[in-house]
């Protein structure tokens, strides 16, 4: 079981991305606009640095919704390895067996 503040810090970025999303990328699209003049690129991402640094989707991690645990996560159930192997044993995941050759 992860910490509960690593956990509690991870959810916190979350709401900050969702928060400055919108924002984030449209300044993002005026730095990436080529045939914008110069010094109103420069002012986008001078906006953009004092934006927040955990509202950057980057800063994200991926944690198991069970467990917490950041390593061995499987994106497409949320979980970890761990997790997805104690829930597969226990029959709780329909169609998942465990596997023998």
């Amino acid at each position: 079981m992860a910490k509960k503040s690593a956990i509690q810090k991870n959810l916190n970025k979350e709401k900050q991305v969702k928060l400055n999303k919108s924002r984030r990328d449209r300044l993002k699209a005026i730095c990436s606009n080529r045939s914008l003049p110069i010094e109103e690129r420069f002012e986008a991402q001078l906006k953009l640095a004092q934006m927040p640094r955990n509202g950057a989707k980057i800063r994200l991690r991926n944690r198991c919704l069970i467990t917490g645990r950041p390593r061995g996560y499987y994106r497409k159930v949320k979980m970890s390895r761990i997790a997805l192997r104690e829930l597969a044993l226990s029959g709780q995941i329909p169609g998942m067996v465990k596997s023998s050759w």
